[in-house]
């Protein structure tokens, strides 16, 4: 069967030159550029396969079909901020062109070998990004990043408000393409529907989605006419339809495109036709699922060929000289690729590892103006009030970070007007206004898009998530988005966040599986992701600061899991006696150091490892030990992710018992890793845990047979002392 180069290289050969008088100009040299760089797109992916065949070469997904993508890197701006599809050679090269680049050809090369060299991910992945031309790097395999586009379009003019600068300017516009397989998948369609619903309300959001349509799946087709279908009926979104295989109406209509998303500063949505040419990737045996005619027939929209051609009628280039030109192309392709045999790659964990690896333990102060805080409060400053629960310390917190901090944004469901469900951020929009707290839609995956995007404008976000069940619909944009940023850039990209999130168990008279859930496991799994969770209002301020820190200065992603039931706990033992408050710290004060961990009481019998809700439990469950003779410390880990290893192992050595007190599920749980962190370290003495049970949550009081209790711990510490209990102690 006759491939799609030896089919470009027969027609342009059977072609007489053009009969048309020569025609120059503008139109003609945006043309010459475009078939440029077509041809440094298509011979890469022939380049990809043949280092493959070497050994070499370490990814096949290729833009072969693609091409007219060029067509958005020649007329958009290099200023515009790019999210692209993994299909996306023409737009890369044309955009390098553009910005008088020349070594394009040798990016690509040293990204599908996974070259140390590799100008964007330092050898980590195959990706299509570059700092110098404004193209932000994207595995793009399920459409993850579209939420990320609407959240940076939104953030663009935002700054026009806040005053909050960026690298962009003010009248730059977001590029964000994908194909029509992904167009279907929720992530895509939730941020298609959030763009839509700014332009309902006629707020700014200068997005272009460029939906590029080759009718296929890897090997599912997209029903005749459903992609159209479905990009038309966003309300309010302006939409335009080009062939990449027709390159003369193809720039035309991308620089309408263009234009009217620029000069509007509201969404719009390109249905770019293209076909797909060898396959999805390498490993796809494409003759399996399509017919050999099928095959053959789409050569016949080859946006290289059609480029080509439209030059030929033009009399801009002769076939031969097109020929010539495009064999050129080969050979400086195929030059790079031999010399990228030999180029260095990543040889260990640490040079892996580096974008991921944290900063030193340190302690930081957040300076913050005196009149500027009296502003705020209103002449009453919390640190001179009466103690604070935590929720209380929680918005004295976020009320100071966001008053020394302008770059500060609170937002998520219900957190503006009503201050959230449990009254957390409550007074905050009335404080500093609603450009800086504002409601989204109820859906967790654009409120953490909206998060991703304003943190590459250069805010600091604070997004919240109602619950810890919804965050469940959305994690990938913290896994495959938010904490991948760092990695897949070499750190030269950073989207620092403090994502809040209510959850954990243990509230009465409400809840279930959606309001107390107590699965954490996905979050202490995303690597380079920080974990913290206050357990005491005397914690929270400190911990929270930290976090904002390093969202601030190093670029971090942090989730800070806020214990709902100890919101408004006032006391530990019996009423009225004040130990689950606290006074509140200025912030002046220094913050709880990354890795640090907190300590209650200084018994020696027996250490009780834990965290959250559980650290109410366990020193409750202390005093009832006491009682039968058992002395205890009760050790607060405040991180889980990483764990605070060092600290952890040191205080463990003091102890000749251990148990790990964990609220979370036996199976997944936390303790898992508390435990193994342990006997890696050669912890000798006697070790064991208490978890809640591997179930869901029911509502209602059977909640408690399935979750953690002070009795466990009780029955659990005997249990590993082997100690009698008492007559009428808990059992």
């Amino acid at each position: 069967m006759e491939t799609i180069d030896e089919h470009f290289v027969r027609v342009l050969r059977a072609q007489s030159a053009g009969s048309a008088s020569r025609r120059t100009g503008a139109d003609t040299d945006v043309l010459l550029d475009l078939f440029e760089a077509q041809a440094q797109s298509r011979h890469l992916d022939f380049a990809a396969r043949w280092l493959q065949s070497q050994g070499k070469g370490h990814y096949t997904i290729g833009s072969a079909g693609h091409e007219g993508n060029a067509a958005l890197g020649l007329l958009s701006r290099v200023d515009d901020p790019a999210l692209l599809h993994y299909r996306s050679g023409g737009f890369y090269a044309a955009r390098a062109a553009r910005a008088g680049r020349g070594d394009a050809v040798r990016d690509v090369l040293a990204s599908l070998t996974s070259a140390r060299s590799d100008p964007m991910s330092g050898g980590r992945h195959k990706v299509f990004g570059h700092p110098g031309l404004n193209i932000i790097p994207q595995t793009s395999t399920i459409g993850s990043h579209p939420p990320r586009a609407v959240g940076l379009a939104y953030a663009l003019d935002l700054s026009r408000v806040t005053g909050v600068g960026h690298v962009w300017p003010v009248d730059a516009v977001v590029l964000c393409s994908f194909g029509d397989a992904s167009a279907n998948h929720s992530t895509v369609t939730g941020a298609l529907n959030a763009a839509a619903y700014l332009r309902h309300r006629a707020i700014p959001c200068p997005v272009l989605f460029v939906c590029e349509d080759n009718g296929i799946g890897i090997s599912t087709r997209s029903p005749s006419g459903w992609p159209a279908a479905a990009l038309q009926r966003l309300p309010g979104l302006r939409y335009w339809e080009a062939d990449g295989a027709d390159p003369e109406s193809l720039l035309s209509v991308v620089s309408e495109a263009l234009a009217s998303v620029r000069e509007s500063r509201q969404p719009g949505v390109l249905h770019l036709r293209t076909v797909r040419f060898m396959g999805h990737a390498g490993s796809d045996t494409e003759i399996a699922y399509r017919s050999r005619s099928e095959i053959l027939a789409d050569y016949a929209r080859d946006p290289v060929l059609h480029t080509a051609l439209a030059l030929v009628r033009r009399g801009a280039m002769s076939p031969t000289a097109i020929l010539e030109r495009y064999e050129t192309v080969r050979r400086t392709v195929m030059d790079g690729a031999k010399q990228a045999l030999d180029e260095e790659q990543l040889a260990s964990r640490e040079a892996v590892m580096a974008p991921l690896t944290l900063p030193a333990r340190t302690s930081v102060t957040h300076r913050v103006t005196q009149e500027s805080r009296l502003r705020a409060w209103r002449g009453r400053l919390p640190e001179d009030g009466p103690p604070m629960t935590l929720a209380q310390a929680v918005n004295a917190t976020l009320t100071d970070l966001m008053c020394a901090h302008p770059e500060a944004l609170v937002f998520g469901e219900d957190v503006a007007v009503k201050g959230g469900v449990y009254g957390v951020t409550r007074g905050l929009r009335k404080r500093f206004g609603g450009h800086r707290v504002f409601d989204t839609l109820l859906d967790e995956q654009t409120v953490l898009g909206t998060a991703l995007g304003t943190a590459l404008a250069g805010y600091v976000p604070m997004p919240e998530i109602q619950y810890l069940a919804y965050l469940h619909n959305a994690e990938d944009q913290l896994r495959g988005e938010a904490a991948s940023l760092r990695f897949f850039s070499d750190g030269q990209y950073q989207n620092g966040m403090v994502v809040r999130v209510a959850g954990l168990a243990y509230q009465r008279g409400f809840g279930g599986h959606f309001h107390n859930d107590n699965s954490v496991s996905v979050l202490r799994d995303i690597p380079g992701l920080l974990l913290a969770v206050p357990s005491h209002p005397e914690v929270a301020p400190g911990l929270l600061r930290t976090c904002f820190h390093l969202a601030r200065e190093d670029g971090r992603v942090c989730v800070f899991l806020e214990p709902i039931a100890r919101y408004h706990t006032r006391d530990l033992l019996e009423a009225g006696d004040g130990e689950w408050t606290a006074s509140y710290p200025a912030p002046n004060v220094p913050s709880t150091p990354l890795g640090e961990i907190g300590r209650y009481g200084d018994g020696r019998d027996v250490l009780l490892v834990t965290f959250g809700n559980g650290v109410h439990l366990s020193r409750r469950a202390a005093m009832t030990l006491a009682g039968n003779g058992v002395e205890s410390t009760v050790l607060d880990l405040r991180w889980l992710a990483p764990l605070p290893v060092e600290a952890l192992t040191s205080v463990a050595d003091e102890f000749a018992a251990v148990l790990v007190v964990d609220e979370t599920r036996h199976s997944g749980g936390v303790s898992e890793g508390v435990v193994a962190a342990l006997v890696d370290a050669g912890y000798q003495g006697r070790l064991s845990r208490v978890t809640s049970a591997d179930s869901f949550i029911p509502l209602g009081p059977a909640a408690e047979t399935v979750l953690l209790g002070e009795s466990d711990i009780v029955n659990a510490v005997h249990e590993l002392l082997d100690t009698s209990r008492p007559p009428g102690t808990a059992t």
